[in-house]
C-alpha cells in the first residue's frame, strides 16, 4: 500500500464496496468519490497505515484555510472516518486517525430583519382596508401587529387566549392570555417559562377591533386568534398569510413570523440599546442569544454611515 496507485486502489475497493453491499445512489458515489479524493491529494505518499491523526488535522485546517465551509468539510471528514473503519478490517491500521477530529464551528447566520419602514408598512392597515375591513383582515392585522408589537414566538401567539382560563370541561388552562387592562400579553416559551411582554397602541388598537368582531370558537375555547373555520389559528396558517400579505404589500424580502420578531429585537436595541430588556422580552434564557442583534444593530449603523458619511466610501 505504499504508492500513489495502490493507495487509489484501496479507496475503489471501499467505492465498489460502497455500492454492491451498501447500494448507495450513484450520486452518493461521486459524493464519497470527490471527499476521498481531496485526502488522497492531501496525503501525498503518505501510505494509508502511516497517515497519523495530526496530519489528518493539519489537513482540515489546510481546508479551512482555504474557505470551505465548516458544513463540507464535516461531510469530508465524515467520508474520510468511514473509510478508515472500513480499512481496519482490510489491513493492519493500529487505529482511525479520524477519529475525535471535528469541523470548524459554523459561523451564525445573522438573522433577518425588517426595516423600520418596512416593518411598518407590512403591519399597519392598507387604504383601502380601514372602516370596512373583514373579519379575517382585522385578525391578521392584529397578529402581524402583535408579532411586531411584543416580538413573540409563532408558538406563543398561536397559543394565546382572550383570558386567562383555568382548565376545566376539558379544556386545558390557558398558556398564555391578553390582558388588554395592562397592555401585555402572558406568553409560556421555551422551557416552559412563562413571561410578561408589553403590546403597544397600535396593536392594542388591532386587537380591541379584532376582540369586537370575533366570533365564538366552534371548539368554545377561549383562543384568541381564529381560522376562518373557528378553530385556533396554527402556525402554518399564520405563516402562509403572513407571506401572503408581505407578497401583497410588495415587501422586498422573504417574510415569515420570525422576521418579525427579528425585527422587533433590532428596532427596540437600536432604539434603546438595553441587550437585558431585550432578552427578557425574547424569553431568551441566555444572554448569549441576544447578543446576536448586537451585530445586527452595528450593521445597520455601518449601513447608515455608508449611506451619509461623506468620507465613508473612496472615490
Amino acid at each position: 500500500m505504499g504508492d500513489a496507485r495502490s493507495k487509489a486502489e484501496w479507496l475503489d475497493a471501499y467505492l465498489a464496496q460502497l455500492a454492491t453491499q451498501r447500494k448507495l445512489s450513484p450520486h452518493t458515489l461521486d459524493a464519497y468519490g470527490r471527499d476521498l479524493r481531496t485526502l488522497l491529494e492531501l496525503s501525498g505518499d503518505t501510505p494509508w497505515t502511516a497517515l497519523a491523526h495530526n496530519e489528518v488535522r493539519r489537513y482540515t485546517a489546510k481546508l479551512h484555510a482555504g474557505g470551505l465551509d465548516p458544513r463540507s468539510i464535516a461531510r469530508k471528514l465524515s467520508s474520510w472516518r468511514g473509510f478508515f473503519n472500513w480499512l481496519s478490517g482490510e489491513t493492519q491500521l493500529d487505529a482511525n486517525p479520524v477519529d475525535g477530529i471535528r469541523a470548524p464551528k459554523r459561523a451564525k447566520t445573522l438573522p433577518k430583519a425588517l426595516s423600520v419602514d418596512d416593518a411598518v408598512r407590512l403591519v399597519a392597515p392598507a387604504q383601502h382596508q380601514q372602516g370596512a375591513a373583514a373579519p379575517e383582515q382585522l385578525c391578521n392585522r392584529a397578529m402581524f401587529e402583535l408579532l411586531y408589537s411584543s416580538g413573540l414566538r409563532v408558538s406563543e401567539l398561536t397559543s394565546l387566549d382572550t383570558h386567562y382560563c383555568k382548565a376545566e370541561n376539558g379544556q386545558d388552562a390557558s398558556l398564555g392570555w391578553l390582558d388588554l387592562a395592562s397592555f401585555e400579553v402572558i406568553v409560556t416559551g421555551k422551557g416552559s417559562k412563562m413571561r410578561k411582554v408589553p403590546v403597544g397602541k397600535a396593536a392594542l388598537v388591532a386587537l380591541t377591533a379584532w376582540l369586537a368582531v370575533r366570533p365564538p370558537a366552534a371548539d368554545g375555547s377561549a383562543a384568541l386568534f381564529l381560522s376562518t373555520r373557528g378553530t385556533r389559528i396554527s402556525p402554518r396558517v399564520l405563516q402562509l398569510r403572513l407571506k401572503a400579505h408581505a407578497l401583497a404589500t410588495e415587501i422586498p424580502a422573504n417574510v415569515h413570523p420570525h422576521v418579525l420578531r427579528h425585527s422587533f429585537a433590532s428596532h427596540v436595541l437600536q432604539s434603546s440599546g438595553d441587550l437585558r430588556a431585550v432578552q427578557e422580552m425574547l424569553g431568551h434564557s441566555s444572554i448569549t442569544s441576544t447578543q446576536v442583534y448586537t451585530a445586527l444593530d452595528f450593521q445597520h449603523l455601518a449601513h447608515v454611515y455608508d449611506q451619509a458619511h461623506p468620507r465613508a466610501k473612496l472615490k
